[in-house]
Parts: C-alpha cells; structure tokens; sequence
C-alpha cells in the first residue's frame, strides 16, 4: 500500500461529486441553480432525464471498472477485461435473446446469465496446468466473443421491428434511462461489495496459486465465487447501458500506478474512477456530439490503450 492511497481515495469521491453535479448542469441545454426555481422544466429535466442518467452512468463505470480489476487480479493477467475476454459478449447476447423473445422483459436476468456462462467458457478453455497464458486468454476470449457475435447476428436478422433498438443498444449507452434503470443497476453495489470482500485473497492470489493455498485459501472457490460476481456486475451493466468496452481494461491500470497493488486500495479506487471516466464520457456525447453512442468513446481511447499494453508486453 502506498502512503497516499487513502488521499488518493478521498479525493476521487470528491471527484465523483463534483462531476455528478457538472454533469447534471451541463448538456445541450445549460441548467443553473437559479432556474431550477424561477423555471419548472428545468426541473423536470434535471430529475426526469439528466439525474437517472447521470446515476446509472456511475454505476455501470463502477461496475466495468471493479469486474475489470477482479479479473486482472484473479488472472494474473493486465489485459484480462469484461470486454475483451467475452463477458460483455455473453450479457449483450443474452441482452438480446431478452429483446426479440420475450420485448425485453428479464433482461437483466438474461444478461447476467450469458455474461457468466461466456466469462466460465473463456477460463475453462483457456486454462491451462492451473494457470491461464496471456495469449491463450486473450485468443480464447476472441474466438468465444466471435462466436457469440455470430448467434448475435441471427437475433438481428430475425428481430423485425427490434433492430433498430438491438442496434443502438449494442453500441453502448443511456439516453433512454429511467429511474427504473437505476433501481435494475442498484444491485452492481451489492456485486461490487461481495467483490470487495474477497480483497486479502485476490492479493495472495496475485503472487501465486501455491502460496495462496498454503495460506489457508480456498483457490478454486475463490475463482468461482469472483468470477461469479464479476459476470454479475457485468450482466447488470450491460442490461443497463448496452456493450460498453475498455473501461475495465484502463482503470485498474492507471489506478495501480497511483494507489498501487493492494486490491484493498485499488478496487475502492478503480470503482470511484470508473465511474467518473464513464460519467464524463457520456456528459461529452449528449453536449457535443448529438448523443452519439458513448461505447462509441470508449472504444476510440480504450483500443489504443489496448495495443499499447500488448507492445508493451512484448517488448518485455
């Protein structure tokens, strides 16, 4: 632990504030403290539209960011990611199933069932001798996801009417958020709490299997249980908000630079960051580019930070 890692913590809630309260006011419709009283419909759009979706963006940041950190930390592995190792995948495919069966209803349910059958799929496949090689990860999670996208593109091509929503609702984000939506993603809490529990033994975990054991961890349900929650604040985020990458894959590793490897410090903080990154990413998108999509956002700074990890692990 680094001396400064509870500041550091301090600071991003602060942080956290702070940006919740920005990004109420700011949108294409400015809104100023003053004319929440002299005009009711800025109310109305503070509370109606802006407040549900300023709250469901930090909690699915949160969500991705604490999944993220669990696997990197479970794995071994830097590149380990919702996202990239196909449990976005698996939520979204169940997402959808949810959509063009049954219009939606049980999609969280249906979401949290495909994340966690995809991330379980990628682990065993990709386990190899008890440990799981970097590039048999990554390839595994290619080839599943690659999978899963191919049964995605049977669900498009016999939704009919449900295109159009399964497609924005792919490419990540929040402009139809409710306070329904947030009281679905309330759970991603509780996730992230169970997560957060397992902080001592994913430490022990990071060094290494055998000396976890010896320190009287329980590897094997260790794994499962994470694993478990993982694909479960995953599959409530991506029920929330749709496909949204990479937000897994940088937080933990700018977090561990500043708060350092101790998951006691760094899953509090990876969260926190998690939650402002996506925050401000979805505050950009409805202010400046006409609600594009904020997986759209993602992706364009979370893939050039992915190739820079990979030649980076190379060159080592």
């Amino acid at each position: 632990m680094r001396r400064t890692a509870p500041i550091t913590i301090l600071a991003l809630v602060c942080i956290l504030l702070i940006s919740l309260a920005c990004a109420v006011a700011l949108g294409p419709t400015g809104i100023s403290p003053g004319s929440l009283i002299t005009q009711p419909n800025a109310w109305m759009i503070v509370w109606d539209i802006r407040l549900p979706r300023v709250l469901a963006a930090a909690l699915v940041g949160c969500a991705l960011a604490v999944a993220g950190t669990a696997m990197q930390g479970l794995f071994r592995n830097p590149m380990a990611d919702p996202y990239i190792i196909g449990t976005s995948s698996g939520g979204a495919l169940g997402a959808t199933v949810a959509i063009v069966l049954f219009a939606g209803t049980g999609r969280p349910v249906f979401a949290f069932a495909g994340a966690m059958a995809a991330t379980f799929a990628v682990y065993f496949i990709a386990r190899k001798g008890g440990k799981i090689p970097v590039e048999t990860l990554l390839l595994s999670g290619v080839a599943l996801s690659t999978l899963l996208s191919a049964f995605l593109s049977f669900l498009m091509y016999t939704a009919g009417k449900s295109l159009h929503q399964i497609m924005f609702w792919l490419m990540g984000g929040f402009w139809n958020v409710s306070w329904n939506d947030v009281v679905v993603a309330l759970p991603i809490l509780i996730g992230s709490a169970g997560i957060y529990l397992f902080a001592r033994d994913v430490n022990i975990l990071s060094l290494n299997e055998e000396d976890a054991a010896h320190l009287g961890v329980n590897v094997e349900r260790v794994k499962r249980i994470l694993l478990a929650l993982s694909a479960f604040v995953t599959g409530v985020a991506v029920a929330v908000a749709g496909s949204i990458g990479f937000i897994g894959l940088i937080t933990p590793h700018v977090m561990r630079l500043i708060v350092g490897p101790d998951h006691r410090f760094l899953f509090p903080a990876a969260a926190l960051a998690g939650a402002i990154l996506l925050v401000w990413s979805d505050t950009l998108t409805r202010t400046f580019t006409n609600d594009m999509p904020v997986g759209i956002i993602t992706a364009c700074f979370g893939a050039p930070f992915f190739i820079y990890l990979l030649r980076s692990r190379m060159k080592a």
